[in-house]
């Protein structure tokens, strides 16, 4: 330690450090402890969930209790001999073991009569010793404070306001023991109690609202300060809105939301989310977390989220929260997640694989990425260099002070566990760091200093991960504070506006699949039956990764508001073979005027671990449905879930004469529902997703990633724009309860026959609507106006879905379309018209070629409104070939230890 110190302090005189003068005095307060025993603890399940830090060979229950008295808790915990933990107020958890002292048997370092909890492992049985603390410092403020505010880190040169933040971060990391720094490396970084540097979890959620996680947490009950969070539908729902400016709105809340949660550290201000995997497999367990199966889409939906999330894009050193895109990259499957090695070809990886990532990291800006649990190309993706370091931070200029990435969680672990990509459990640390892995979601790091020591990576690559994760906490005003977000409170969290918005992210969502005129419904149903195990729902309607909302109105509450006479039966569960409450659903839809079966798909078959083995709708559902479609009775659909089941079987079903699919629409749902239903609001939703034949799960394997047919037809292929089959209900399908006509706005002013030579030149706008200043493929190649007439009697949004097909531009074979645009026009009234602009980027009119590269290709292409092309438009590109992005050769790579890769790629060993 001498010699660290040293040389922090030669680093210290070569830049002429002079402190602030606002540093507070180290406080003389001596916190009254008394001990309540020996308490279960882990990651998971903090028995404390306030301020943590590390206080090494000096800890003990005096030093943890006067610390965490200072700051105003009123509970503190020593565990694993050398951390100490603060409690907020609330009800303390029950002790493991009351009558016996044994479970806490870690000496304290700092003194030796006391115990400071259990032992770091097993993981699952972790202990501390909590006391109480009679005399909290009661004029302590009640959130986060800037870490530069406290003694006697304020003291040291990572304070110093009159240096670079450069410069500070560097004076930190070179304050501290190689030991120190390994303990920062991982999602619960641990801090330096020896220089006052608080502890920090990197884990929180916010997927669709704040969400808990083992950074992030609620105040509990429910109706406190804190306890709860708008919530809003899953993605999946809210892409079926193919509303850009929804999707920029929501994600506001949730950065606001967050962040006003984090100011009173009930979470730390980095969030993992958005998930912005393309729902290519459609059993994927964790579809319902992404907008869509279509890259173009995915990547239009980034690209709104994390300007909402963070804050902007005009200043990206200041952010309201740091966003984490993930799961980088070829996260297709829940099944053999851990190990699974996925080899897509180089074509199918620049034109649909990595665009999304693309747009979030080169962009948009996200702070974080997170590198995926899979392999790709043969090497787990936390270890792939290729990835990491040649695309992500080599061509898309990933390389600001505080981008970093974080492994998914254990990942780092599986490179040797599952993977068996190296040895051991250190070397698995070694080349994950070596690969620009900054950040490590479990323990495997910890093995850092073992690594250092045999040379397999070096203490300066830990630095370089260390800097770019302090840099990523001054751009949320850990050190500093921040003026603009640091001000946020309760007063932010669910807002009316917010709960307006929740209602109308639900309802935009919403897809008319079948409608027999059935609905909307004309009048009040003198007896409504609802069946079904989505017909009394309520956290149900949040799917996974939701956290506390305000409030969950069911389809029975929002359905007894709206009419008089509303009776519910269960009828069967989502996945169950018995009928026993068949008879009496039956009863009560047989005296009902109207029957309402809601159900469909949930987190018991569709989950973050869990795939689903068929594309049929899950145990006796559709047995129950025939039984009510028999009663002869108007009879409606409710469909739940992020996948899509095939429902061919309702849509062959006569008596079935309406089919609604609503995601999971979150707290809103139950009034989202019925309002479409009775014509409240007009669905003009679209799926985002094909729906395949049940047969697609026996034609296509769970880990194949290849998008395009085999010549023999045995692989029919993936999405809606390679797939060869016949779709039950195609990609962008959405039903109205009203009709439209359409023409082209304006469209003479693109030529039909244009030389590619023109296109990229100076004067042309990016996405942005900038003049070119970015990457070529964001540049706008033109801009189509529709113009939408509403020609029927009902009052309508409409979701205009631009296409694009070609027979003879570029390599064989060639998709069926497209997406390259698409607009929402709002609430076109009866006889009324609506203009939308569809731009198109030059990176989406190209195709990839065999190299991954993207290219506009001389041909004959046509552009189409509607996946039934009610309009039309050709023109011809002739000339030389333009590539306007590339995709990066993969290299020869040289690790530091024995690996054995999972596919044929050369590696260098």
């Amino acid at each position: 330690m001498k010699k660290q110190l040293a040389g922090s302090l030669a680093f210290a005189a070569t830049i002429g450090l002079s402190f602030s003068a606002e540093c507070p005095p180290a406080s003389d307060y001596e916190a009254s402890i008394s001990h309540l025993g020996c308490f279960n603890d882990n990651e998971y399940g903090r028995a404390l969930r306030g301020l943590f830090i590390d206080f090494g060979d000096e800890n003990d229950p005096q030093r943890c209790g006067d610390f965490c008295g200072r700051y105003g808790y009123e509970y503190s915990a020593v565990g694993r001999g050398s951390q100490c933990f603060c409690g907020q107020l609330g009800t303390l958890p029950e002790p493991s073991n009351p009558t016996n002292a044994s479970d806490c048997s870690v000496t304290c370092p700092g003194d030796s009569s006391v115990s400071c909890g259990g032992p770091s492992e097993p993981f699952d049985a972790q202990r501390v010793d909590i006391y109480s603390i009679a005399n909290p410092n009661t004029d302590a403020p009640r959130r986060r404070v800037p870490a530069c505010s406290t003694s006697p880190l304020c003291s040291h040169a990572i304070c110093d306001t009159s240096l670079s933040i450069s410069d500070r971060v560097k004076s930190l990391i070179g304050e501290m023991t190689l030991e120190e720094k390994v303990q920062q490396t991982t999602n619960v970084a641990l801090g330096v109690g020896r220089l006052g540097l608080f502890g920090y979890t990197w884990w929180n959620e916010a997927l669709h609202g704040y969400a808990a996680a083992p950074g992030s947490q609620f105040n509990i009950p429910s109706d406190e300060e804190f306890g709860s969070a708008t919530s809003f539908p899953l993605p999946i729902l809210m892409g079926a809105a193919f509303d850009d400016e929804l999707i920029s709105q929501v994600a506001s809340v949730i950065g606001m939301e967050s962040r006003a949660f984090a100011n009173y550290e009930w979470s730390g201000l980095d969030f993992w989310t958005p998930d912005i995997n393309n729902f290519v497999e459609p059993r994927w367990g964790r579809g319902q977390e992404v907008p869509s199966e279509d890259s173009y889409h995915v990547s239009s939906y980034v690209r709104q989220l994390i300007p909402g999330l963070q804050g902007g894009l005009d200043n990206l050193d200041e952010k309201q929260i740091i966003a984490t895109c993930k799961h980088y990259i070829a996260n297709n499957a829940e099944t053999n997640r851990y190990g699974e090695n996925y080899d897509p070809t180089r074509q199918d990886l620049g034109e649909y694989y990595l665009p999304p990532f693309k747009a979030c990291m080169r962009d948009v800006g996200s702070g974080s990425l997170m590198c995926a649990y899979n392999a790709a190309l043969g090497v787990p993706m936390c270890a792939n260099e290729y990835f990491q370091e040649d695309i992500l931070r080599g061509q898309w200029n990933f390389t600001a002070p505080y981008n970093y990435i974080t492994s998914d969680c254990g990942a780092v672990g599986y490179i040797f566990t599952d993977h068996e990509f190296v040895d051991n459990a250190t070397a698995a640390a070694a080349v994950a760091m070596n690969a620009g892995t900054d950040l490590n979601c479990g323990n495997t790091y910890n093995n850092l200093v073992e690594a250092v020591q045999n040379g397999w990576t070096s203490e300066g690559r830990i630095d370089e991960a260390l800097n770019r994760l302090y840099n990523a906490l001054f751009t949320v005003g850990f050190f500093d504070g921040q003026e603009e977000y640091s001000n946020l409170d309760w007063s932010n969290v669910n807002l009316p506006s917010s709960q307006a918005l929740a209602y109308k992210a639900a309802w935009e969502g919403i897809t008319l699949i079948k409608n027999d005129g059935l609905l909307p419904l004309q009048s009040e149903p003198a007896r409504v039956a609802l069946i079904g195990p989505y017909g009394n729902a309520t956290e149900q309607l949040q799917g996974i990764y939701a956290g506390v909302a305000p409030y969950l109105v069911s389809p029975l509450q929002a359905a007894s508001a709206q009419w008089s006479s509303v009776d519910y039966a269960l009828g069967t569960q989502i996945n169950a073979s018995s009928t026993e409450n068949f008879t009496e659903a039956i009863n009560i839809a047989s005296s009902a005027d109207l029957i309402v079966y809601l159900g469909g798909l949930d987190s018991t078959v569709e989950r973050e671990t869990i795939d689903r083995p068929t594309l049929a709708w899950p145990g006796n559902q559709l047995d129950l449905i025939n039984e009510l479609s028999n009663l002869d009775k108007p009879l409606a659909v409710v469909q739940f879930g992020g996948g899509q089941v095939d429902d061919s079987p309702l849509l062959a079903n006569d008596n079935v004469k309406a089919l609604l699919w609503a995601g999971y629409p979150g707290q809103e749902g139950g009034n989202a529902i019925v309002d479409v239903m009775t014509g409240k609001q007009s669905p003009a939703g679209r799926l985002t997703t094909t729906q395949y034949p049940a047969e697609f799960a026996d034609q296509v394997g769970l880990f194949n990633p290849d998008l395009r047919p085999n010549e023999n037809g045995s692989y029919p292929g993936r999405t809606y724009k390679w797939y060869t089959g016949d779709a039950v209900v195609p990609f962008g399908y959405g039903l109205h309860y009203t009709d439209f006509d359409f023409g082209w706005a304006g469209h003479d002013r693109m030529h039909h026959k244009i030389p590619i030579h023109a296109l990229g030149h100076k004067g042309w706008k990016n996405h942005h609507g900038h003049e070119k200043s970015g990457p070529m493929d964001t540049e706008v190649f033109t801009t189509l106006s529709a113009c939408i007439q509403n020609v029927g009697s009902r009052a309508s949004d409409y979701v205009g879905l631009l296409f694009l097909s070609t027979t003879d531009a570029g390599p064989a074979p060639y998709p069926d379309k497209w997406l390259v645009s698409y607009s929402r026009a709002h609430d076109i009234q009866a006889g009324e018209s609506a203009t939308i602009d569809l731009p198109v980027e030059l990176g989406w009119l190209a195709r990839a070629n065999e190299e991954g590269d993207l290219v506009v290709y001389p041909g004959h292409y046509t552009f189409s409104l509607d996946i039934d092309a009610k309009i039309s438009f050709d023109f011809e590109l002739f000339g030389e070939p333009l590539v306007v992005d590339t995709l990066a050769e993969r290299g020869t790579y040289n690790f530091t230890v024995p690996v054995y890769p999972q596919s044929n790629e050369l590696i260098a060993g």
